[in-house]
């Protein structure tokens, strides 16, 4: 189908009115404009019980930071599932603020808590730090499962773009762990750098997330060029098997579009659970623009379902 009307504008907006586009900018003034597009155009912010910034200290003595939310239909004392959120952004920009709101609906409406991760953002802190901020946020969120009344045994990972990726490489890595993710929210996620999916140029020009805003994204986040390596491209790992469940979701009009498609299918090949969505009409970046785009709300459902079908409704 065509762009939708909301997307087209949006495009216009990015385009003809001539905003700044990533890769012409700093990073400090990329985060500014990524900030700014992310206040304009999210939704008013539900009520949950309770928010609580969270920091969570390294052995190094440096802190890790996240934001911690209750939902509306939590009990005091009452033993939750665990949503882990990271993040968008190219592994570049974005922010836990940024991410307030979808934080909060995804708590609400899915019952469960979330925990949204601070990471370190490149190119100040380029691969492998992301990665490690996402997989200390694990293990220190199982192991404080007391003092976030939280339940260990039911964690999900998940995140949009970068953050996604992250997802999926943490649950990589925790594949034999005495703890381990059980299900994993994936939006449009970054699943292989160098790939040359017929999305990749289709939608190269145009439709937000530019070839050029890729790749300052990439040289960033990878300045040594680790871009084989499979913590930074999951797709190109030896074995997706033993992941587990999965919701996938992906937006037809975004250069990666395809290769979201094509790690939901490895997944199920391998005999893993995958469950594949792609909203028609979008762009890359929707997800949290629920003010601008009626499907961000569509996924945020979508997404809510799965967390209480595979985290609160006890089957896998």
């Amino acid at each position: 189908m065509p762009l939708t009307p909301e997307a087209r504008s949006l495009l216009d907006m990015a385009y003809r009115v001539g905003a700044p586009r990533f890769h012409h900018l700093s990073a400090a003034q990329a985060r500014h404009s990524f900030e700014k597009l992310q206040f304009a155009f999210r939704p008013e912010a539900p009520a949950v019980a309770s928010t609580v910034e969270v920091p969570m200290p390294r052995p190094d003595g440096t802190v890790l930071l996240g934001r911690y939310y209750r939902p509306l239909s939590g009990h005091a004392g009452e033993r939750l599932p665990l949503l882990i959120y990271f993040h968008g952004g190219g592994w570049c920009v974005g922010d836990v603020a940024s991410y307030d709101v979808v934080c909060r609906e995804l708590a609400n409406e899915s019952g469960c808590a979330v925990l949204s991760v601070e990471y370190r953002l490149a190119p100040e802190h380029p691969f492998p730090a992301a990665l490690d901020d996402a997989r200390f946020a694990f293990d220190w969120a199982a192991d404080n499962a007391d003092l976030l009344e939280i339940d260990a045994e039911r964690i999900a990972l998940g995140g949009d773009s970068a953050g996604g990726n992250l997802s999926i490489v943490t649950a990589l890595a925790l594949r034999g762990a005495a703890i381990r993710p059980r299900f994993l929210m994936l939006v449009y996620p970054s699943t292989e750098i160098r790939s040359e999916r017929p999305s990749r140029e289709r939608y190269a020009d145009g439709f937000f997330l530019d070839r050029e805003t890729l790749q300052w994204f990439f040289e960033r986040y990878l300045p040594a060029g680790n871009t084989e390596d499979w913590r930074a491209s999951p797709m190109r790992a030896a074995s997706l098997a033993g992941l587990p469940p999965m919701l996938v979701i992906g937006a037809e009009f975004d250069p990666l579009v395809d290769d979201c498609e094509a790690f939901a299918a490895r997944v199920a090949a391998e005999g893993g659970e995958a469950r594949y969505h792609a909203f028609a009409g979008v762009v890359h970046g929707f997800f949290t623009l629920g003010k601008v785009f009626p499907e961000a709300r569509q996924a945020v459902e979508m997404c809510a379902a799965a967390l209480r079908r595979h985290l609160r409704d006890g089957r896998d």
